[in-house]
């Protein structure tokens, strides 16, 4: 478990400090919402919503990559919108 999040969990991901944009938070896909959470405050943020169909979730460097059904969605943390 990451901090109360199932690690093993295709829609969880973890940004490793040092890598770019959000490190050391959580990302998540709940109830078709990309969530970022910093566990050092304890607190959530919406990123992105109406993600349809979500497969899995990877980070590398200031890009979340969400696999859905049919589509591939870049969100891009460092402009805070999809790329």
């Amino acid at each position: 478990m990451i901090h109360g999040f199932d690690k093993d969990s295709p829609l969880v991901c973890e940004g490793i400090v040092g890598d770019g944009c959000g490190g050391g938070r959580i990302f998540s896909i709940e109830k078709n919402i990309l969530k970022a959470f910093d566990p050092q405050s304890q607190s959530s943020r919406i990123l992105l919503e109406d993600i349809i169909g979500a497969k899995s979730i990877s980070k590398k460097g200031c890009i979340i990559t969400i696999v859905c059904e049919g589509k591939t969605i870049e969100f891009d943390l460092s402009s805070v919108r999809p790329k």
